[in-house]
């Protein structure tokens, strides 16, 4: 209970006094037509890779610059996904048609490209780097999931397991270094990273069964999340030698690390029983935003500090924050503070009784159940 007091109490010092306004800056997606947007991706030159929904929830992957939409469609697709996108604008994701999910990779040169599979009927296209180098997950021939790099003019390349019948990438930097989730032989997940000369490497956990790698920037330090002892998820940072446990600097709730970029910028949401706030981790200094007023969502963050994801606003809408954003405090005096402090020692209080996670979520897709 101390523990999570201190750590509500290091947020209120971070969140401070200060007013401002709304943290997060809405892209501009045009919802009245859409349900909700999600943003999960922009590069250098501010083309965003993003999902418009239909009010049913049907998701499409977009293409967004200077305010323009367009849809990547594939013939007869029934739903998409776009994830990521590279300094070149190549988007890569995944499109639904005929019962199955295919990885495709968009580019102005040769449209839309499907990339195949392991051998089964589905892939999943997560991440892709600079020189068009894509890594996901697809259904192999006996029926398993595995993690995939494709490589252009090449199959996708199988990248196994840690022992398991189950991997899956969720990250590539420009080195051509994978990271991602496999299952261990005694059925429990780790996070890995992927490299040509060594393999596929296990990275550990922070003191429990599970971790995921969800990122990785081009030093190859890693970020992700990891289950504690206490069944608590903390996020990490592996710095080539050692996890490194962000969660504990946080001091409460379950915190899930989504981004890094070249700076060493870590960004991800911290979850209470009865709270959400996104995190930014910068120089050595931990930044809570209630979610409220800044992103719901953090997708990742770009080398030039934008953090990409969406707020939530009567529906998902897709934004992004700067890096070094102070957080945000309603105006309204001491009054106001006060019972902001009020709420997050409650809510920090009210977490330690919180049950123990039955799965872990990213984007609402289950990842792994204990």
């Amino acid at each position: 209970m101390q523990h999570a007091l201190r750590g509500s109490l290091v947020m209120l010092a971070l969140i401070g006094g200060q007013a401002a306004a709304s943290t997060s800056h809405s892209l501009g997606i045009e919802r009245k037509q859409y349900g909700e947007s999600i943003a999960y991706d922009m590069n250098a030159a501010g083309q965003v890779a993003a999902v418009i929904k239909e009010k049913d929830g049907t998701p499409h992957a977009v293409f967004f610059e200077n305010g323009k939409l367009v849809k990547l469609e594939l013939p007869g697709e029934t739903e998409s996904e776009a994830k990521r996108i590279n300094d070149k604008g190549e988007i890569v994701g995944s499109s639904k048609k005929d019962q199955s999910w295919r990885a495709f990779i968009r580019n102005r040169e040769h449209g839309v490209q499907e990339l195949g599979t392991l051998g089964g009927s589905n892939s999943y296209g997560a991440a892709i780097n600079n020189a068009g180098l894509a890594a996901g997950f697809s259904d192999t021939r006996n029926h398993e999931l595995h993690a995939f790099l494709y490589t252009p003019g090449e199959e996708l390349k199988d990248l196994g397991t840690l022992g398991g019948r189950i991997s899956y990438a969720s990250g590539i930097n420009n080195p051509g270094q994978v990271v991602g989730t496999a299952m261990i032989t005694d059925g429990s997940r780790h996070a890995f990273l992927y490299d040509k000369a060594t393999g596929m490497r296990d990275l550990g956990t922070l003191t429990g069964r599970y971790s995921s790698a969800t990122a990785i920037n081009d030093h190859g330090v890693v970020v992700g999340t990891a289950e504690m002892k206490d069944r608590r998820w903390h996020a990490f940072i592996h710095d080539g030698k050692q996890m490194i446990d962000l969660g504990a600097k946080i001091g409460f709730g379950d915190s899930f690390a989504t981004g890094i970029n070249n700076e060493g910028h870590v960004v991800g949401v911290v979850d209470t029983q009865d709270m959400r706030l996104s995190f930014v981790w910068r120089d050595n200094k931990m930044t809570l935003h209630p979610a409220g007023k800044s992103l719901y969502l953090t997708n990742a963050i770009n080398n030039a500090g934008q953090v990409i994801g969406a707020s939530y606003d009567r529906g998902l809408n897709a934004a992004t924050m700067p890096s070094n954003a102070i957080p945000f405090v309603d105006v309204g005096g001491d009054k106001i503070l006060f019972f902001n402090v009020l709420t997050v020692l409650l809510a920090a209080g009210i977490a330690i009784f919180r049950k123990r996670l039955k799965g872990l979520f990213f984007d609402g897709r289950l990842i792994f159940r204990t």
